[in-house]
Formats: C-alpha cells, sequence, structure tokens
C-alpha cells in the first residue's frame, strides 16, 4: 500500500501531568493522547539493556538530524510507527530506571520569535525525542536537561511540549524556537492539562528547583526586543501564538480539564487567560487522567455525540484520530519494576481500555506488536479500532453496552492488578521479570478477550440496522 502520510504535519495530542501531592495514592501521572491520523498503527515494544563496544549514532529518518548516542542504552519500552518509513515516533515509555517519558504535545511558535530564531529544518523532532532521551537518563530533570542541550546544540524542527516524570517530580518543557527552551516543574500538589500551544507562563530566573531553561534566554528576549511586558517573563505570552485557532481548536480542552478538576466557573473556553498549573479540588487519580483523555464534553452542548447546534463548535480531547492513549503512573515505596505502570490505551481512548503494563516486564504480547495497513484481525490495535468502528454509526442503539463492556474489563483489570502487586511484591528478583511478564500478558488478554466478545456482539446486533430491512406484517 502506497504511504502519503507526514507525522509532524498532522500531530495534535492533549496531555496531563499530575503531581504526587494532587494524587489519591502519591503516584506522580503524566498522560497523553497521541493524535495523527484515523488509521495509523502503533505498535508496543521493550528495548533490552544493551551496552555497545562501537560508537553509536542516530540518524533519523525524518530529516536529517543526526547525533552520537552514548555507548550504555537503558532498558525502555516504546509506542513507535508500524512503519519507519518516517520515522520510529516512539511516543511514550518508561526506562529501567522509572524515568517516564511522553513526546511530544504539539505546538506553536508567533512569527516574531521564528525571525529571529528560525526552527532548524534539520534538527531534531518529536520522531527522535523518545529515542535519543529517555534510554540515557536516570531522573526527570536529567531528561529535560538532556533534550534542553540537544536543542541547544542541534536546533528544534518542530515546536513542542515533552511531559518528564519520575518517583518525586514531574516536569513540563518546552521548546519556543529553534534553539529556545524552558521546563517547569508541576507543583506536588497541583496539575496542567495542555491543549496544542504553548503553555507555561511566568519564569522564575531565581527558582532552579522548579525552572529549567537555556542560560541565556533572558538576554535573546531583550535583545530583540520581545517581550511587550518586560516587568515579568510570560513564556507562552513571548513565545505562544494567539490566534482564534486557538480558542476554538486548544483553550476549550484545558477549558473543560480544569472544570472537571477544579470545579465549575465562569471562564469562556475561549479564554486565553487560563492558568497552566491549577489545584483540584480534590485528589485526583489515574482514573481521573484516564477519564479526562477519554472525554469529549459529555453532558455539554459541545459533546460531538449530541445533536446541538454547537456539538461541532470545538475539537474534543478524544477523537477518532487518536493512534494510542497512555498515562503512566508512578507509584509510591515500591521498587520501579513494579511501581511504574503503562495504562496503554490503543486507538481511540473513549472507546477503547486502558491496559496496564508493568515497566519490569520483558516483552510485549505478539498482538502489540503487529499491525500495519489494511486492517490486521491478529493486531491490539487494529482489533480496538474495529469496536470503535462498528459502534461509530450507532452509538444510540449499541452505546450502552459497549460502555458496559469497558466497564467490566476495567474493574477486572483493576481488581488483577492489585492481585499481581501484592504477589509482585514477594517475588524473589530474579523471579520478578517473569513474574511481571506473564502478569502483564494476561492483563492484556483479559482486555484484548473481551474486545473480541465485544466485537462479536456489535456484529451480531448490527445485523438489523441495514437500510435495507423492512418491518413485515405477520398477519401476511
Amino acid at each position: 500500500m502506497a504511504l502519503e502520510y507526514n507525522k509532524s504535519s498532522l500531530s495534535a495530542c492533549t496531555s496531563i501531568l499530575i503531581g504526587k501531592k494532587a494524587t489519591v495514592d502519591g503516584s506522580t501521572i503524566i498522560g497523553r493522547n497521541e493524535d495523527a491520523k484515523a488509521s495509523w498503527p502503533k505498535h508496543f515494544v521493550i528495548h533490552d539493556h544493551k551496552e555497545f563496544t562501537d560508537d553509536q549514532k542516530f540518524v533519523s529518518k525524518a530529516n536529517d538530524f543526526q547525533m552520537d548516542l552514548p555507548k550504555i542504552r537503558y532498558k525502555y519500552s516504546a509506542t513507535p510507527e508500524w512503519t519507519f518509513k518516517e520515522g520510529l515516533f516512539e511516543e511514550d515509555g518508561f526506562n529501567e530506571y522509572g524515568v517516564g517519558m511522553s513526546a511530544t504535545e504539539s505546538a506553536y511558535s508567533n512569527q516574531r520569535v521564528l525571525g529571529v530564531d528560525p526552527l532548524n529544518e534539520n534538527g531534531i523532532g518529536e520522531e527522535a525525542m523518545i529515542t535519543v532521551v529517555l534510554p540515557y537518563v536516570k531522573t526527570a530533570r536529567e531528561g529535560v536537561l538532556r533534550l534542553g542541550k540537544i536543542i541547544e546544540d542541534h536546533g528544534t524542527c518542530e515546536t513542542n511540549g515533552v511531559l518528564f516524570s519520575d518517583k518525586d517530580e514531574v516536569w513540563y518543557f518546552e521548546s519556543g524556537s529553534g534553539h529556545y527552551w524552558v521546563a517547569q516543574r508541576i507543583p506536588d500538589d497541583s496539575y496542567a492539562v495542555v491543549a496544542n500551544q504553548l503553555a507555561i507562563q511566568e519564569i522564575d530566573f531565581n527558582d532552579s528547583d522548579n525552572f529549567l531553561y537555556r542560560k541565556d534566554i533572558q538576554k535573546f528576549v531583550a535583545e530583540n526586543h520581545l517581550n511587550a511586558r518586560p516587568n515579568g517573563f510570560n513564556f507562552r505570552e513571548i513565545f505562544g501564538t494567539h490566534d482564534l485557532s486557538d480558542e476554538i481548536y486548544s483553550t476549550p480542552r484545558v477549558w473543560w480539564g480544569q472544570q472537571q478538576f477544579s470545579g465549575k466557573t465562569d471562564e469562556s473556553p475561549e479564554s486565553e487567560d487560563l492558568a497552566f498549573v491549577k489545584k483540584a479540588n480534590r485528589l485526583l487519580s489515574v482514573d481521573d487522567a484516564q477519564d479526562y483523555l477519554a472525554s469529549h464534553y459529555q453532558k455539554t452542548e459541545f459533546d460531538p455525540l449530541n445533536k446541538s447546534a454547537n456539538n461541532k463548535r470545538y475539537r474534543p480531547i478524544s477523537l477518532a484520530k487518536t493512534q494510542e492513549s497512555h498515562v503512566l503512573q508512578i507509584r509510591p515505596d515500591m521498587n520501579p519494576e513494579i511501581a511504574c505502570v503503562q495504562w496503554l490505551a490503543m486507538g481511540v481512548a473513549s472507546q477503547s481500555v486502558y491496559v496496564p503494563f508493568y515497566m519490569g516486564m520483558t516483552d510485549t504480547p505478539a498482538e502489540y506488536k503487529l499491525g500495519e495497513l489494511p486492517y490486521d484481525s491478529k493486531s491490539a490495535y487494529w482489533t480496538y479500532k474495529l469496536a470503535g468502528v462498528l459502534l461509530d454509526g450507532h452509538y444510540k442503539e449499541l452505546g450502552k453496552d459497549f460502555q458496559a463492556k469497558q466497564k467490566d474489563i476495567n474493574i477486572t483489570l483493576r481488581k488483577k492488578l492489585n492481585d499481581f502487586d501484592r504477589e509482585a511484591l514477594s517475588k524473589d528478583d530474579d523471579k520478578l521479570p517473569n513474574y511481571l511478564t506473564e502478569a502483564s500478558f494476561e492483563m492484556a488478554k483479559i482486555s484484548l478477550d473481551g474486545y473480541k466478545e465485544l466485537i462479536a456482539q456489535l456484529i451480531t446486533d448490527s445485523t438489523d440496522f441495514s437500510p435495507l430491512n423492512f418491518k413485515t406484517d405477520m398477519n401476511l
């Protein structure tokens, strides 16, 4: 099949970050929807720890970006594309040190900034970020600094946001031009939701615990007269865009998350003044993060499933172009192999299920390494996509049973994860990897088997929806 696809030009995601004191169990949480194209399969893989004797070099297939790599590559998980023709796009995962990373949240810089520091067409982009950063860092902060140094040295071809986490810290990184970047630590008692626009606001240059940045960024901004409010340093205002498209495409998703987590306000969905960091009105859970990423303005006039005049006004969080959705949870007081859970929903989050995978697993199920174009019935990606396709035309008739099956699978997975946790904590180190692999495989199988049953029922129930149907008078 011929490929006509440029991932970088289509990427449009939604992200969530939650500090450890803002969660019910002390977890750090980051998550994102990878949105690009309605049918473009993803795989899920584990890269083993490797120690090379030869010099290592990364060469991108998306552009001419290349860089030398360390000879030691830590084990890490990733969700690459089904084809590497346009690049790897490994997108999200954990490494063996318990560092989580998700890349990227696509954003946009204004023309004033790009006029003095243009994007570098052969700089690092989304396609390469996980591959050249995650396997080489031991903390979230190290991840921020490594990516920042790469952008300073090689430039970047895109404006992006990148999420980092470890058991103690959650960071959000943003590149604002070809070579300039900042990062902010999400306070432990707070959360942030981000949607395709530069989000970080005031930078405190005297607070190195919570802000990182290219060292000469203040000089760069001052010399090029980029800051219209020089009494402060608002990164979003200086580097970002403020277009009508932001107000329709991006800010409503941020507004929706803040309304869900911090309570209803009179703020407009189209407001350009929504805060980046917020405190919730309750402690948040991994379920809250997943529900947000799977949401579409339910119970409002903006829900695309409603028959209202405004049902297409705003771009929803969960949409048909989601390739996969992930939530990276790091739980406290456990070894990283058990503590780090990569919740992965293949396809459209609202029509899929987040399956938990332990970081300590040594392989991924065969179904998660399959899937190309066209449809492949053996692929996990295509299994979840098929269920959604069958639902799409008949939400009213099939939606209730679909959601009931999702709930049933979710309950079973959470029960299994609790049981596996207790058993894993008693395992010897030499037996733990196999145990966590088997446990992860079992949970994946439970979900896939459940969806195969759901698909069979959806097909059966759909047979009566044909336009060629005719209600026969039984008295004839």
